[in-house]
């Protein structure tokens, strides 16, 4: 039996909510429902004349941008002939202009629980411009495709806050995007007037293959699944001159560079297999982005156990034994980095300059891993209060 996700379920919306107002739609090709239908025309078919504007996160309304930076302008929807209006272009926040349009705005993204995927940041713009222009949001809930059972990573400091992270949560956080939009909206007393559809049938130990719901990427780089399971831990790739497998089919799976050397970095990790995964030895050579058209050594990330497997603390020590081998080789990228133009990409990535330090002092992981345990189980106390789900 399938997962029915809020978009499914999203006729048990309180007539009084929605009747005779003016939509709005935030939404991209993964917004669809267990029969593929694309939530901005089911909204349009069951509220006729009531669609007014559309909105679109990173990576475009069709998601066609491949990269972080890379804008999207506004433009007209040419079936409902109606405004896009580009929350990853000329502003990241809905603008008061953009919001006379609209009456209520329903959310319909797919997350990816990880604290860097920027659709989370949109839903905060989105929340706080609501909340100041008097406007309803409507979040319909989706599955968290990593589980809402297993949280990981040190929690955000408030120095490195940024597009990739606004809020002290770990890299992992464990919740829906409804879930997600409830705890900041009141936690952090933004104050939208705000209502969740729940899905039903979702249970938190699920991932997505457990959901029977067909996956369409919610973003270029995230083509399966599996390449969202392994993100929590491989998104750190993106501060490095490592590639992170852009410009390849299996993008986050797979990740390398030519300098590495295979056996070296196997033997720091302790053998090919990890707790819940394989380490597959690969060789791949990029189409685009970093170490283009140069043949790339690195590895295939095989989850056997995602229950087991823990991302982040695992590419944590690839980093590590990449640095012992390679020191002189690897480069930590320079700005800019999702609009911030001095601090190091890779510390607003894990949202804090001491975990790098550490890294380069060749820390045990374990180590730092318990020295995050704290906050970590504050988050979750605080978390679970918000939780719509068993």
């Amino acid at each position: 039996m399938k997962v029915a996700i809020g978009l499914d379920r999203i006729s048990t919306i309180h007539a009084d909510s929605i009747s005779g107002k003016r939509i709005g739609v935030l939404c991209n090709p993964a917004s669809i429902d267990s029969q593929y239908r694309h939530a901005s025309r089911i909204i349009h078919d069951l509220f006729p004349g009531q669609l007014t504007a559309l909105f679109s996160p990173q990576h475009g309304f069709f998601a066609e941008k491949q990269d972080n930076m890379i804008e999207s302008e506004d433009l007209q929807d040419p079936a409902f002939k109606i405004p896009v209006f580009s929350l990853y272009g000329r502003t990241r926040t809905p603008t008061p202009e953009m919001l006379d349009h609209i009456d209520v705005l329903i959310v319909d993204l797919l997350d990816v629980g990880t604290r860097v995927y920027t659709f989370t940041s949109t839903l905060s713009y989105c929340l706080e411009a609501a909340a100041k222009t008097k406007k309803n949001v409507i979040v319909l809930d989706r599955p968290n495709p990593v589980s809402g059972l297993q949280v990981e990573g040190n929690c955000l400091i408030e120095k490195f806050k940024s597009f990739v992270g606004r809020y002290p949560i770990p890299m992992r956080h464990g919740l829906t995007i409804g879930e997600y939009a409830i705890y900041i909206n009141t936690v952090f007393e933004i104050g939208c007037r705000l209502d969740v559809v729940k899905m039903a049938g979702w249970h938190r130990n699920m991932y997505y293959a457990d959901t029977g719901l067909p996956w369409v990427l919610p973003s270029p780089n995230l083509p399966t699944p599996f390449s969202a399971m392994v993100y929590p831990g491989q998104v750190i790739w993106e501060g490095t001159n490592i590639s992170e497998g852009r410009g390849t089919t299996l993008p986050f799976e797979i990740f390398g560079a030519p300098f590495m050397n295979i056996d070296k970095i196997l033997q720091f990790m302790g053998g090919e297999r990890v707790p819940g995964a394989v380490l597959r030895p690969v060789v791949f050579e990029p189409t685009s982005n970093k170490w283009m058209g140069q043949r790339c050594k690195g590895f295939h990330i095989h989850i056997t156990d995602p229950y087991r497997y823990n991302a982040y603390a695992t590419s944590l020590k690839f980093l590590q034994a990449i640095l012992f081998h390679h020191g002189r080789e690897f480069e930590w990228k320079s700005p800019p980095y999702e609009y911030e133009w001095e601090k190091l990409p890779f510390d607003l990535i894990v949202g804090d300059d001491r975990i790098r330090q550490r890294i380069e002092r060749f820390d045990n992981i374990q180590d730092i891993q318990n020295d995050w345990t704290d906050a970590l189980g504050d988050f979750l106390i605080t978390a679970q209060k918000y939780y719509l789900y068993t």
